[in-house]
């Protein structure tokens, strides 16, 4: 029988680029690093409970990376508050302003911003159907939800996205809607 750190290992050499490709489109590298890492320390802590097979283990691990995102993200609003007081505090600094990406991500910036105007649930279902490549099953794991429900969500939230692109004039209200991978 293998050992835990045996066990351990095999996951992590399974799953790292992959946890830490979804924590990087969601933060900045470095952040995206830490937040691996603590996805790993407490995947560590909770051996007994990851699931095996590593089909199964990656939703798990993202759904803890999931919240450790959570907990960054709360800290990060934290921090923001303080500087705003700060900054209300010290009048004579300029606010910082944000430069121009450039016409060559015009229409990234675009979907970006569609995306966006979605709500974080609905993010958050298609980063993982879309971006992770993951099936209805897996997503459902990540989330907490039956397969069923997460089906649901996916539907709606493809929907309501499709419907940001055509009343912002991405997508023409005649184009079909893109193609899924059709995975269960």
């Amino acid at each position: 029988m293998e050992e835990p750190a045996g066990k351990f290992i095999r996951l992590f050499d399974a799953c790292y680029e992959d946890v830490l490709r979804y924590t990087a489109r969601r933060v900045d590298l470095d952040t995206a690093r830490d937040v691996t890492a603590e996805t790993f320390l407490i995947a560590w802590r909770k051996r007994s409970v990851v699931p095996q097979a590593d089909e199964d283990a990656l939703p798990w691990l993202y759904g803890v990376a999931r919240r450790v995102l959570a907990n960054e993200k709360r800290r990060e609003r934290r921090s923001e508050r303080l500087v705003a007081r700060i900054a209300a505090d010290r009048r004579d600094r300029d606010a910082a302003t944000v430069p121009d990406p450039g016409d060559h991500v015009a229409g990234a910036l675009a979907l970006t911003q569609a995306l966006q105007a979605l709500s974080p649930a609905d993010q958050e279902v298609l980063q993982l159907l879309g971006w992770e490549e993951l099936t209805v099953r897996q997503a459902a794991v990540v989330l907490g939800c039956t397969p069923a429900t997460m089906a649901v969500r996916a539907f709606r939230a493809k929907r309501r996205f499709l419907a940001v692109l055509a009343e912002r004039r991405l997508l023409a209200a005649s184009d079909p809607a893109p193609a899924g991978k059709g995975k269960e």
